[in-house]
Parts: structure tokens; C-alpha cells; sequence
């Protein structure tokens, strides 16, 4: 048996260890007992509010000597106010049975424990269900953590030994680092240079490349606003007439200590988006991605709400991001141009076969690492390739539907239906670049080539002799008017007026003799993003079509920070999209200078017309043969928006089923997917009657705003 010497030194050294605090749950139970704000307490413990927000919703918990402090204060409160059983609370709880743990969608800690208080408290038989404390939250920001069932959750991806805090971190003003799996690091860094290199040496964030013969991501610090200042940087960016130029001036002080500290910044400087980086030693890169909340790093109409989130939830939004998608680098449209690279790296090892060394060569199916002129049709009138040969052949022309029915061509039948509906197709852009195949090599030039819908290229080709119906869009230009003569036209769209029956005779085309499906990886990636983000929103698959309408209803509310990355998802598309063919910016540019994007070997116009060109033609098909099966014409298309008059308030009201019930093929669908289609809006049919009547657009005011055009820019 133990002497009396023996326990007083074991419970001598329990006394000597750390002091304990109360469950969170508690301790903001004492606070508001007290009638104490977590501001007031926040100056008390000469901390910030949110580090009060931390410590009572479990996320981080003090350090000494503000522990100490802490700690006293609490018991304090404890005595004056007990818990449910007349007694203080302050002191360690029991060890309760173990919980089951609450799957979330977010990859974020499970919401923390009751409190022996909340689980051990009576309940009388006269009163209603009392429901059990929340971390108080304030009331302007409601929580934004999803909690769904199991089924529902995603897989975790295993965790790379080298990036044990996963690919980024939101980083507060009191130096609280929140990571994507809800730990909390604390970052001692005072300057920008400091936070660099507690990045690379101390934080373990980052994430390991996409393909085999890619690149790690480099690890992404998103700083407050209040971090921002400590830092000595400027709450917000202003004085810039672009917001896209946005950067510091090159005699910022911050500016000066990082290149006095030998670390660089890319072209664009120190932005909303910064790069600070040292060339890399051997196979160890030296780069840190820096975005700025405060100068709209997270744009809202791609990011809606993010910025306005709180630290933990911002990296749990982008954390999902990170891992359906990329670790972002910039813009929705930077970050969908830069998983192009990643899924299809340019170059990758290879054995040099007369020395047999290791060396770098092509990636077959990549866009390789050098940039490379555009024919002259498929650039843009200020390219050098088009100033300086003098062309005046005219452009390719493939963008996106903006086009309105002739008021006249409308019958009597239609106008007396009440309603105008608006469909919207997923991610048209997505849906058209799967299995797209694009030229991978630089253009040669042929006169009167036989047309091959095999061959990716630009033709120059006369249609301006096909007749189409009155009131159904041209398919052959973007504003559905029928061609006046010879232009050039993209691959598909030429292969669709041969689809439709007419003889085409090129007059010449540029044609690439390399040719690969590029974006297969790119698509596959973003369509799996989309359609798991979609299903944990609650709209899955295996819907039928009016619980599928039902479930769109409602899937932003059930909880708008996955809805925040269903937009930046769907954003990423678009703007990858459009990177493809990213014209100058700035006044001082002058028609046949270059332009930085033109150094990319990305820069592919012509890859950019086949996605919108393929796009349109599926529009257009799934248009005709909406009028084959039920004789239903359209009243207005823009880009993937297309309104119809409806006998009901609701698709299902003229959408084409088969006797089974279910969707005909070939038309307008409903469902999850990408191509497949969603409701828009609802308007009555006067109200898009009225609007035609004006020159206007139903489809770009159905969703009852200002739609933006989806050009790809």
C-alpha cells in the first residue's frame, strides 16, 4: 500500500499541473450570467473578441499567463452563479461516456460536448423540451458549419505526413492560424517576412500535387482584416482606378522588408493576392500564397458571404474548396486556369537516352511549356499576330446566346399562357469540355480543306444560305440572327450545320495536326466537386424531377457556406474558361504590344471557342428537338438561360415524359449534373411579353436581378 508520503507527492504534482478551465459551453454560461460581453471580457483579458469567441466555442484555448487569469475568473463567476445542481461549476466536469461523434460536411471538429450541467439537468414533466446551450455566436453572423448524415459526408482524404494542418490557414489578429480540420495554431509572427517563414519552416500546411508529374501547392495564409494591420499593412487597398491592379506602392515598408530580407514578389506585387517566394533549393520550393479579406481577395459574386464569415468558417469554406478543387491562387478564374496546369502538368521526367539521365521533356497531352501564337482569325484584333501581318480577314465569333424572339412571331396561344419560365443549364461551359478534343500544337493554314468534324481548327466557311426558323435562334452566331456570308466558324459549329443536312465547303481554315482531349482531367475534377458539393446541399442524383425542384428550392438556406463553395465552384468554371483568351488591361496599353497573359502557354483562344462553340450547339440541338417533341418554341436565350411560356408556374408543367414518366432524352432535363437543368425563375408571361416588346432580354431579368452574361471572360 502507498504511504501517506507517496500520495501527498502524487496529488502535490496534479496540483502543480496546468489549471483546468470549465467545458466551453460553460464558460460562456458564466459570462452571460454575469452580464458580461465577450468585448468587455476581451479588454479585460487584453485579448480580441474573437479570441473570446475561440476559447467558448472550443476552437483555442488560452496560454499563460492569460490562463491564469482566465481560470480565476471563472471560478469567481462559479461561485456566484452555480450550475443547474446548486453547485459550482468552474472545476473540471466527470469524464462522461463517450459520445457519438456528429458527422459534419465541413472537415472542422465535431460540435463540442454538453456540459454535465446541460446533460444532468431535470426536466418537468409540465415543461416543453428545453434545448441544450449553443456556443454563443454573435448575432449577426450565424453559424455556418453544416452538420448532415453520415451518408452524406465526404470521404476524407488521408492526411500527407508533410502537410499534417492541411493546405491553408485563416490567420486572426491576436495571431490565432484556424486550419481546414478545425485545429488552431498559433502563429508568433510580427511581420510579413516572419509569417513567410513561420510558414514554410513551422506551420505544416500546404498539399501535395494532383498529378504525378505535377507540383506541391504551395500553402495559403488568408489574413483578417485585423491581422492585415498588424502586420503594417493598410486595412483596405484603395486609390487604384482597376480593381484587378490593386497593390502596393514598390515604397511600402512592408514592400522594403521583404526584399530586404531576400524574398521576392511575382509581377503582379503585393495585391489582394501575393506570392512572396526564393527560388527553390534542389526539389524544395520556397513560395507563400498571401490573400487579403479586407482588399477583396474573396470576390463576392464568387465567394457570396465568405468575406463576412468568421476566421474558423472562412477556412473551412475554402478548405472544401482546396480539397474538391484546388488551393486557391488567386481569383475563381486563376485558380480554374491554374488546374488546367495541375491536372495536365507541361513536362515530366524522362530518360535521356545517351547519357541515361533523368531529364526534363514533354508531357504528351499537355499544352507543353511554351507559349504559341494564335492563327489570325482565332486572336484578338490588338495581338501582335494581328497587327503586324496587317489581317483583315475578320475573327472567330464564338460566344454565348444573346438573343430575343421577334415579338410578331408570337401566337395568340402563347401569350395567353400565364407564366414564362426560365431554365438554366449546370455549368454548360463544364458539360461542354468533356471529351472535347482541342488542337495541341501550333496552326497550319489550308485553302479549300474538305471539312473534317475530327480535325479541332478554325474554317472559314459560307452558311449565310441556311434558313432556320423564324423563332428559334441562328446556331451558327451569338446573336441568333443568320449569317450575311462567309465567317469563320469553330470545329463544332461547323460539324452542326453538316449534322442539320447542309453541304459545307470550306474556303480555307487554320487546323492543328496534334490534337487531345486537354480538359478531360480539368472537368472531371470540377464536375465531381460540383455534383458531391451539390448532394451534401441535399440534391442528389437519385431525386426525382419535383424532388429535385423541391431540393434547389431550398439548398442555398440549408447552409450558405457550402453554397459559397458551390459558387466558387461554378465561378471557377466560368473564369477558366475565359482566362483562355485574357485580353490587356491598363490604359497605357497600346494595339500590338504584348501582354503578360500572352506569356502563358495557356493563352489558347481557340480552345476557349470550342468549349463556347460546343456549348452553343447543345443548346441549340436540345432547342430543336424541344420543338420536335412538343412543338414548344422559346421565347429568349442567354448563354445557358433559356425562357419558355408555360402553361404552370413549374418545368414539369411542359417539359417532354414519356408515358413511363420519365424525362425524354434529347431535350431540356432536370437534374444535378452538369448539362442537365434547373429552374431559373418564374415571371408571368405579360411581364416577359412587355420586356421583349422593349428590346430587352426575359432571360437576363427572369431570376428577378440583372443576370451577367457567361462569355468566358
Amino acid at each position: 500500500m502507498a504511504s501517506e508520503e507517496e500520495l501527498f507527492a502524487s496529488v502535490d504534482a496534479l496540483l502543480e499541473e496546468e489549471p483546468q478551465l470549465p467545458p466551453p459551453a460553460e464558460r460562456a454560461r458564466l459570462r452571460e450570467a454575469a452580464g458580461i460581453t465577450q468585448a468587455r471580457l476581451a479588454a479585460a483579458l487584453k485579448t480580441s473578441t474573437q479570441t473570446v469567441k475561440n476559447y467558448e466555442n472550443g476552437r483555442s484555448e488560452p496560454k499563460s499567463p492569460r490562463l491564469e487569469a482566465y481560470q480565476r475568473l471563472l471560478n469567481g463567476w462559479a461561485a456566484r452563479f452555480p450550475g443547474a445542481h446548486g453547485a459550482p461549476t468552474a472545476t473540471p466536469a466527470p469524464v462522461a461516456a463517450p459520445q457519438p461523434q456528429v458527422s459534419q460536411t465541413f472537415t472542422g471538429p465535431a460540435a463540442p460536448a454538453a456540459s454535465e450541467a446541460e446533460t444532468a439537468a431535470p426536466v418537468e414533466a409540465s415543461a416543453a423540451p428545453i434545448a441544450p446551450e449553443r456556443p454563443a455566436r454573435p448575432a449577426a453572423r450565424p453559424a455556418t458549419s453544416s452538420r448532415r448524415p453520415a451518408a452524406k459526408k465526404a470521404a476524407k482524404p488521408a492526411v500527407d505526413p508533410r502537410f499534417p494542418h492541411g493546405p491553408l490557414a485563416v490567420l486572426d489578429g491576436d495571431g490565432s492560424a484556424y486550419t481546414t480540420d478545425g485545429v488552431v495554431l498559433d502563429c508568433p509572427a510580427a511581420t510579413v517576412v516572419e509569417l513567410v517563414e513561420w510558414t514554410l519552416r513551422e506551420s505544416g500546411l500546404g498539399a501535395a500535387k494532383l498529378n504525378r508529374f505535377g507540383k506541391d501547392s504551395d500553402p495559403l495564409v488568408v489574413l483578417t482584416a485585423e491581422a492585415a494591420v498588424k502586420f503594417g499593412l493598410p486595412e483596405l487597398l484603395e486609390g487604384h482606378e482597376q480593381r484587378r491592379s490593386l497593390r502596393l506602392p514598390e515604397n511600402h515598408p512592408v514592400v522594403k522588408q521583404v526584399a530586404k530580407a531576400k524574398w521576392q514578389l511575382t509581377q503582379r506585387g503585393f495585391g489582394p493576392w501575393a506570392r512572396i517566394y526564393r527560388k527553390a533549393q534542389g526539389r524544395d520550393r520556397q513560395c507563400v500564397q498571401l490573400a487579403i479579406l479586407s482588399w477583396d481577395a474573396l470576390d463576392e459574386r464568387s465567394w457570396p458571404g465568405v468575406s463576412e464569415m468568421e476566421p474558423a468558417d472562412v477556412a473551412r469554406v475554402l478548405g472544401v474548396y482546396a480539397q474538391r478543387v484546388i488551393t486557391p491562387r488567386g481569383s475563381t478564374a486563376v485558380s480554374g486556369l491554374e488546374l488546367m496546369t495541375a491536372m495536365r502538368p507541361p513536362t515530366k521526367a524522362v530518360r535521356d537516352e545517351e547519357t541515361g539521365n533523368w531529364v526534363s521533356g514533354l508531357n504528351p497531352g499537355s499544352l507543353g511549356t511554351e507559349p504559341m501564337d494564335p492563327a489570325p482569325p482565332e486572336a484578338t484584333a490588338e495581338h501582335p499576330v494581328v497587327v503586324n501581318s496587317g489581317w483583315s480577314g475578320g475573327f472567330l465569333n464564338e460566344e454565348a446566346y444573346q438573343w430575343v424572339r421577334s415579338v410578331d412571331s408570337l401566337t395568340h396561344e402563347e401569350c395567353s399562357l400565364p407564366y414564362a419560365v426560365g431554365l438554366d443549364l449546370n455549368t454548360a461551359f463544364l458539360a461542354a469540355a468533356a471529351r472535347l478534343v482541342v488542337g495541341l500544337s501550333a496552326p497550319d493554314h489550308f485553302h479549300a480543306p474538305a471539312f473534317n468534324p475530327k480535325i479541332p481548327g478554325s474554317w472559314l466557311v459560307d452558311l449565310s444560305h441556311i434558313e432556320m426558323d423564324s423563332r428559334l435562334p441562328s446556331p451558327f452566331t451569338p446573336t441568333g440572327e443568320r449569317p450575311t456570308g462567309p465567317a469563320w466558324y469553330q470545329t463544332h459549329t461547323v460539324a452542326y450545320a453538316q449534322e442539320l443536312g447542309y453541304d459545307v465547303h470550306p474556303i480555307e481554315a487554320y487546323l492543328r495536326r496534334e490534337t487531345g482531349a486537354y480538359l478531360d482531367p480539368w472537368h472531371d475534377r470540377l464536375k465531381t466537386a460540383y455534383v458531391d458539393t451539390l448532394a451534401d446541399l441535399g440534391v442528389t442524383r437519385d431525386l426525382d424531377d419535383a424532388a429535385f425542384l423541391a431540393a434547389m428550392e431550398q439548398h442555398k438556406q440549408a447552409d450558405p457556406a457550402l453554397a459559397a463553395v458551390l459558387a466558387a465552384i461554378k465561378a471557377t468554371v466560368k473564369g477558366g474558361v475565359g482566362k483562355l483568351r485574357e485580353r490587356p488591361q491598363g490604359k497605357s496599353y497600346k494595339e500590338g504590344e504584348t501582354w503578360p497573359a500572352l506569356q502563358r502557354p495557356t493563352w489558347r483562344p481557340d480552345i476557349r471557342a470550342a468549349v463556347i462553340s460546343k456549348a452553343r450547339v447543345n443548346m441549340h440541338r436540345k432547342l430543336n428537338n424541344m420543338v420536335k417533341m412538343t412543338g414548344l418554341y422559346p421565347l429568349a436565350v442567354l448563354s445557358d438561360c433559356v425562357v419558355y411560356p408555360s402553361p404552370g408556374d413549374s418545368p414539369l408543367a411542359f417539359l417532354p415524359y414519356a408515358a413511363s414518366g420519365k424525362p425524354q432524352p434529347g431535350g431540356f432535363r432536370l437534374g444535378p449534373t452538369p448539362g442537365l437543368a434547373k429552374v431559373e425563375g418564374v415571371q408571368e408571361m405579360a411581364w416577359a411579353v412587355d420586356l421583349m416588346e422593349k428590346g430587352l432580354n426575359p432571360a437576363r431579368h427572369i431570376k428577378g436581378g440583372d443576370a451577367v452574361l457567361d462569355e468566358g471572360e
